[in-house]
């Protein structure tokens, strides 16, 4: 039992429920409706059922998570992840009812990477012998298995890892080594303990010649005992910053053989005994997970964003602090405390983060409709969109990971003092989401390949207009539209003379294609023209990924309102059934996505030329009006439309019925700490200081 007990007391009035109900009266809008416009109904009567289930089931219980050291967290979600699979078969969820049920219960995991990543390359690299030799059974978790690309020496740069497989034709087999100490797997997750196979990326020597990295399925424990196999050494690699349920791994390998299967050959192969390479159709095939990754990461930022403003906004609105002098609130004519929410100052830091948490949901969507329309497209030889696709995935995984790790960090903060605590649940959400901005590509090293698209689709487009070859049908996706509109007219200026034109979506559209286009257009000409060296130009090859997918997410949240976003099954766009006042909503929060962006970086808006320092004060004035008068009301709707459950967020000062300072010291009292109430280690550390002969306390007490 514990030692620690609060007294039987109410908080101060207003109650934080009282004051949440408030809020949610003033809502212009159905939550609900807001809420299907998200997900869908299917997808929330889904987390009904899916709910209903992980609360009853004991391996997903979070009222010790927080206490838990990393040898305890790591069983538990050993615990949890044998658990969900095991539901998943006696309840034969789908993919994606399994993808759902896995975020409710919001902690990683073991098998993570085997489902993320080692499924997904099978499937998608595999031949159909492979397929029925690993990934069914994968499928059953009769192979447990991770991704092993990342080396201790090489993690963006794919091309340089130093783990080789050599083709051995007298044997039929590939050898694989580690060469060199930066050769051994690092980071890899599932490796540390769990997995028992590995999608190795070795680089494929065969006759002497060096092919590049390809996949291995490469089988690394035994599946009698578990045992790491002869040639195999591996473990995992210690506690992180966060992610700590997860065993990222170490590995290398002594000369270790595996059979020709073991090359994932759909598009690229060898011929048995010869050994001769049979190259892809394309080289870029094997792309296709990557931008799977990518574009889920996407979604990821969106959920992490999310939860992180729903947190603090119903904290925000039912935190006081301070009296408004000029609009002093008061409560049975008494003068009380001002909810944070009202101060400006906060609305400035959380209602930006809401809107650019919508803007993430209609992006991550268009991102994965892409990827399974290119993925359609490529099995039928078409690889026109592929570029594309990977060009946005590539800068979108870096904006939205990186705006998404400082939102929630910035949430955190506008939490004050209580967004310190773990039972905000905040920070954990905050450690177990950073990894995002690093893995998959580090998020400045990946704006590379975005840069490298855009400036390649720029000269191209150039070439066609110069040569008078080009026609409207070429112009055929956002890039290439904008960057024609920029080329037609350099001088394009803003037509706002007053603060409400800029809530006009095309004038908005307009100075993020012109900004972008403008920035595509100096940057070529400082590598064509001035023959500045790639590297030289790095910072600026960054910013224009951003003011590119910047553009990506402003014009997919106003495409997305206006019901004109493609759907992937062909379907109405839910968008068109919207009702007036949640459409209206919805432009409220898009307008300060785009104004509140323009805004914060108002420089590269200013060079273009499209923006003049005028427009900027506009914006401003523009922004305070709208967030005042139309964001504020709604707050609290806008998050409660993320449909979070209270399970989800596990936050003392989020949950829905706003009860933050009862749950907060109600979790205080399961700190592990509190017991007992003298501290353990008091007599070896405490009592040789204050109390050594064992009577000083009573004689103070006495005098007392």
């Amino acid at each position: 039992m514990s030692a620690l007990r609060f007294p039987n007391l109410p908080p101060s009035e207003p109650q934080g429920s009282d004051l949440l109900a408030q809020e949610r009266a003033k809502t212009s809008f159905s939550v609900h409706e807001l809420s299907t416009f998200l997900y869908g109904e299917i997808y929330l009567e889904n987390q009904e059922r899916l709910m209903a289930i992980i609360e009853n089931e004991p391996a997903f219980d979070k009222s010790n998570r927080y206490f838990r050291g990393r040898t305890e967290r790591f069983a538990a979600a050993l615990r949890k992840d044998h658990a969900i699979v095991k539901l998943a078969q006696k309840h034969k969820w789908t993919p994606d009812v399994f993808i759902q049920a896995e975020q409710l219960i919001d902690e990683p995991g073991p098998f993570g990477l085997h489902r993320g990543m080692f499924m997904p390359t099978l499937a998608s690299q595999g031949t159909e012998e492979q397929i029925e030799k690993f990934l069914k059974p994968a499928q059953r978790y009769e192979i447990i298995g991770c991704y092993a690309q990342t080396e201790l020496g090489h993690g963006s740069n794919v091309q340089g890892i130093e783990t080789t497989a050599t083709y051995i034709p007298e044997t039929d087999e590939f050898e694989i080594h580690t060469p060199h100490l930066t050769a051994c797997k690092w980071w890899i997750g599932g490796l540390g303990k769990a997995a028992n196979h590995a999608v190795v990326m070795a680089r494929l020597i065969t006759s002497g010649k060096d092919h590049g990295p390809h996949a291995f399925v490469v089988p690394i424990r035994s599946m009698e005992d578990h045992t790491l196999l002869p040639g195999v050494m591996a473990g995992d690699i210690g506690p992180k910053m966060g992610y700590n349920t997860t065993d990222n791994g170490c590995m290398w390998f002594d000369h270790y053989r595996v059979p020709r299967i073991s090359l994932l050959a759909k598009f690229s192969s060898i011929k048995p005994g010869s050994g001769e390479y049979i190259k892809p159709p394309n080289a870029k095939l094997s792309y296709g997970t990557m931008v799977l990754v990518r574009a889920s990461l996407v979604g990821a930022a969106r959920q992490g964003i999310a939860k992180a403003a729903t947190i603090a906004t119903r904290y925000s609105a039912i935190r006081r602090q301070f009296v408004d002098k000029d609009a002093p609130k008061k409560l049975d004519n008494h003068v009380i405390e001002t909810p944070v929410l009202d101060y400006s100052m906060q609305q400035y830091r959380l209602f930006p983060i809401i809107a650019a948490a919508y803007a993430f949901f209609l992006t991550s969507k268009e991102m994965m409709r892409l990827y399974h329309l290119n993925m359609k497209n490529m099995a039928s030889g078409d690889f026109s969109l592929l570029a594309d696709v990977h060009a946005s995935s590539s800068g979108l995984k870096s904006l939205t990971t990186t705006m998404a790790a400082a939102g929630i960090e910035e949430c955190r903060r506008a939490c004050g003092g209580h967004g310190f605590s773990t039972f905000s649940g905040l920070p954990l959400l905050l450690q177990d989401y950073v990894p995002n901005v690093t893995w998959e590509g580090d998020n400045y090293i990946l704006t590379q390949q975005t840069g490298r698209y855009l400036f390649k689709s720029f000269r191209e487009l150039v070439a066609k207009r110069n040569s008078g070859k080009l026609n409207a049908s070429q112009v055929n996706n956002p890039t290439l539209a904008y960057m024609n509109t920029y080329l037609e007219n350099p001088q394009l200026k803003c037509p706002a003379t007053s603060a409400a034109q800029f809530h006009n979506p095309e004038i908005q559209l307009a100075a993020f294609g012109h900004r972008a286009a403008s920035l595509v257009a100096q940057i070529v000409h400082a590598l064509d023209v001035e023959k500045r060296t790639w590297n030289s130009m790095l910072v600026d090859i960054y910013n224009v990924s951003v003011a590119h997918c910047q553009f990506i997410l402003a014009q997919n949240f106003i495409l997305g309102i206006r019901g004109e976003m493609s759907q992937p099954d062909g379907g109405i766009d839910p968008a068109k059934s919207l009702t007036p006042g949640a459409k209206e909503a919805l432009k409220d929060l898009s307008d300060l996505f785009a104004m509140h962006t323009i805004h914060r970086q108002p420089g590269e808006f200013l060079t273009s030329g499209y923006l003049e320092a005028k427009h900027i004060s506009m914006l401003g004035e523009a922004i305070m009006e709208l967030m005042a008068n139309k964001i504020r009301p709604n707050a609290v709707g806008f998050v409660d439309a993320f449909a979070f459950p209270d399970y989800l967020l596990n936050s003392a000062i989020g949950a829905f019925d706003g009860r933050a300072y009862e749950r907060y010291t109600e979790m205080a009292t399961r700190e592990p700490l509190n017991q007992t109430e003298v501290v353990e280690g008091y007599e070896q550390y405490i009592k040789p200081f204050t109390n050594p002969k064992g009577l000083r306390g009573h004689t103070l007490q006495a005098r007392l």
